[in-house]
């Protein structure tokens, strides 16, 4: 882990990723009902040494990823929120930088996504120009909605995914400047 976070909040560190997240990433993911409105993905090693792959392949090839957001001076993953570059092949707009957010489940409801959410996208707005950002959220998952409408992300699509169930998705955009 590098010396000091990437951004830091009123009351979380945003860090890059580091080889050595991957076990506290499992257990960001451990809880089934974190991993709820997630698809597939799960607590395993391998599961999440990809996601891990995935993250640090974004910050090395485009300047930007998820950030892991961390209490200050825990070494403990509560969240991974952010902005992501995505080729989804949707066809409907969900190529290009993706925003997400997963809070682990003993931290719902303390507005940890909102607040890291937010600073990320100043800094992501700041350093890599106004453009659209998109974000989809599954049918059901009501707080992600609220969310992304105070950050400002406007429904304009859907799309069912068949991974291996439907999965009803709604798309959004943020569109800055």
């Amino acid at each position: 882990m590098s010396s000091k976070p990437f951004l830091t909040t009123a009351r979380f560190e945003l860090w890059r990723p580091d080889a050595g997240d991957l076990d506290s990433l499992c257990a960001l993911l451990d809880d089934e009902e974190t991993r709820r409105f997630l698809g597939p993905s799960g607590p395993e090693a391998s599961s999440q040494f990809d996601r891990l792959l995935r993250t640090a392949g974004g910050w090395a090839l485009f300047g930007y990823g998820s950030f892991y957001v961390r209490r200050p001076g825990r070494r403990e993953i509560i969240a991974s929120c952010g902005m992501f570059p995505a080729l989804r092949g949707f066809g409907k707009g969900m190529d290009g930088p993706e925003a997400g957010w997963i809070v682990r489940r003993d931290h719902w409801r303390q507005g940890v996504a909102s607040e890291v959410m937010e600073t990320a996208l100043e800094w992501f707005d700041a350093a890599h120009g106004p453009r659209r950002i998109s974000c989809m959220i599954e049918d059901g998952n009501t707080a992600s909605e609220m969310l992304a409408a105070r950050l400002g992300f406007v429904a304009y699509d859907s799309h069912v995914l068949e991974d291996p169930d439907p999965v009803n998705l709604t798309l959004y955009e943020r569109v800055a400047g």
